[in-house]
């Protein structure tokens, strides 16, 4: 039955000239990244508001930046692994490509997608307070307090609990969605808005839309196809003949 959904979807892919794709912590849970809603997720000892919150940023930066640090930390030792290197490559087969990302950890760009949209922010980047300059810093650690040159305090580029999207990677997001032919949602459990609508608006735009999860979830009966599988080992498999 698997291997039947896998080759309807291959046969879709090599027809189509428009691929959006949505990533979720399940694709970088096969580099070993942890999760932060399973049982061994990264929220089991925190609160989120006492971390990710810019009122938690406010009153205690240093705690924060503690906690990112060791984040940071973690997953330097990460790499991409073969679902991230198949979505470099359908990026080079399909004429009009866009990946959206709900992670943070930075394994979509160092396997080499370009377009992309990092809802989310990415642990790697750091954003002034003051000035608002952004820029990568693989540092490892940073200094507890980290600052720009302009003075002020830096802060980790990640959309925090409480903070609205860019309004840039909404509207590159959503034209991406409503152009797409065909939409391939791979690790994520769809409960985290707005990506958690990202289906619908896809599907009302006539796009086929198409699952890839460990688990039955709760956009599993909205999709047209759903995989059941570890994304390293389904995506490479949906890759089209050169």
């Amino acid at each position: 039955m698997q291997e039947t959904l896998i080759q309807a979807v291959r046969g879709r892919l090599e027809e189509t000239e428009s691929l959006t794709v949505l990533t979720g912590a399940g694709i970088s849970a096969d580099s070993g990244v942890p999760t932060f809603r399973g049982p061994e997720g990264l929220w089991k000892n925190f609160r989120p508001e006492e971390l990710a919150s810019p009122g938690a940023f406010e009153q205690t930066p240093q705690l924060v930046w503690e906690w990112y640090n060791w984040r940071r930390e973690s997953l330097a030792t990460k790499q991409p692994n073969a679902a991230h290197v198949a979505l470099v490559e359908l990026e080079k087969r399909v004429k009009n490509f866009w990946l959206i990302t709900q992670n943070v950890d930075g394994l979509h760009p160092a396997a080499g997608s370009r377009n992309l949209s990092e809802i989310h922010g990415n642990i790697w980047h750091v954003r002034c307070t003051a000035c608002g300059k952004r820029e990568i810093n693989r540092t490892i650690p940073l200094p507890l307090l980290p600052y720009c040159q302009c003075g002020g305090l830096l802060r980790p580029h990640i959309v925090w609990f409480g903070e609205s999207l860019d309004p840039e990677d909404l509207k590159q997001s959503f034209q991406a969605l409503e152009s797409c032919e065909i939409l391939l949602i791979i690790g994520t459990s769809g409960v985290v808005y707005p990506a958690a609508s990202f289906a619908s608006v896809a599907k009302n735009q006539g796009a086929f839309v198409v699952e890839v999860n460990v688990e039955v979830n709760p956009h599993s009966e909205f999709v047209d196809m759903s995989i059941q599988g570890r994304a390293k080992d389904v995506v490479p498999q949906l890759l089209p003949c050169p």
